[in-house]
């Protein structure tokens, strides 16, 4: 949900942020494609949660080359013992992800301007976004975006801040003093 809000807020506000990193997520001026689907393949069970179910699917192999430790995806998970927490799942799907989607999918962000520097890295086995994907869905960035860069974590998948918090620590040290 953060890239959510992270997004909206580079776009609509950019007199807030000076520049960004967004993990595992593409741009808000992607190409919409068929090969997009299995990017969303999971949000029908988030639509229809049902409170005290389990978002363990979520770390499936399906969405992550590597195996996620049980400890991890327990950590995750934890806020969700709590049951306002539990049943604010479906609302926040139907309510924020579903419309934000929509939107993405009509091109309402390719006709605004992204500003602020942004940074989009992803890990290089993320079964989701891979690089000839995000590449080909994002041609032209400059048609959209005053300074953005793409960048692919080896050894990563879809959960690019736990497969390798080292290398996404030096890429954002790396943009700050970039772009600063």
């Amino acid at each position: 949900m953060g890239a959510i809000t992270g997004m909206q807020l580079a776009y609509t506000r950019p007199d807030r942020v000076r520049r960004a990193v967004q993990l595992s997520v593409p741009p808000g001026f992607i190409s919409f494609s068929p090969r997009l689907i299995p990017a969303f393949r999971h949000m029908p069970k988030l639509i229809w949660h049902r409170p005290g179910s389990s978002l363990r699917g979520v770390w499936s192999d399906e969405y992550c080359a590597k195996v996620t430790p049980q400890a991890t995806i327990n950590a995750h998970l934890a806020p969700m013992q709590r049951r306002d927490i539990d049943q604010a799942v479906r609302p926040l799907y139907r309510g924020m992800v579903i419309p934000e989607s929509m939107r993405l999918s009509r091109g309402v962000y390719k006709q605004m301007r992204l500003t602020i520097p942004t940074l989009f890295a992803f890990g290089r086995s993320d079964t989701r976004f891979d690089e000839p994907l995000v590449r080909r869905l994002c041609a032209s960035p400059e048609r959209f975006a005053d300074h953005v860069e793409f960048a692919f974590v080896d050894d990563a998948g879809k959960l690019l801040p736990d497969d390798a918090p080292d290398a996404v620590a030096d890429l954002t040290v790396d943009w700050i003093r970039r772009t600063d």
